[in-house]
């Protein structure tokens, strides 16, 4: 699976896949499920980098102090909202606004859909960002949502 990322704007972000071949119904539930999965654990926050006490601790957390003041005393990181997947062809894309989620929600999201390409449908590209030329935005979903149209 090829990586791009492309323009960058947390607020108004454009999320596009590639596949191999169009994608079944099935297939497309389970892109909906990894996006839907993903856009959850981001507006509980899950994405604060902040806080990544285990991941500091190392390999060894057995009796590991978890210092829940800490957890409490950091920034938010919450994910604002997330569009409907499109599909249209071999592409898929999603639009989301990130909040004040931080970059590691990009790298478990990449993640994520490597191992999702290798075991349930191929991924051909994951663009983060901008737009794809051969399938154009006709407004920004940001304008949409600050004009009140509910895009859940």
């Amino acid at each position: 699976m090829d990586i791009k990322f492309r323009e960058f704007n947390p607020f108004d972000l454009w999320i596009w896949l590639e596949f191999a071949t169009v994608p079944s119904e099935m297939e497309k539930q389970y892109v909906e499920e990894v996006f839907s999965s993903w856009f959850f654990l981001g507006k509980l926050g899950s994405f604060n980098a902040e806080n990544l006490q285990v991941q500091e601790m190392g390999i060894d957390i057995s009796y590991m102090d978890y210092d829940t003041s800490m957890a409490e005393d950091s920034l938010l990181a919450l994910m604002h909202n997330m569009a409907e997947v499109e599909y249209e062809g071999t592409w898929a894309r999603c639009w989301f606004d990130m909040g004040t989620s931080d970059a590691i929600a990009l790298d478990i999201l990449i993640n994520a859909f490597q191992q999702f390409g290798k075991d349930y449908v191929a991924i051909e590209k994951l663009i983060i960002g901008g737009h794809n030329e051969d399938w154009p935005v006709a407004q920004s979903r940001r304008s949409d949502v600050y004009s009140g149209n509910d895009l859940n």
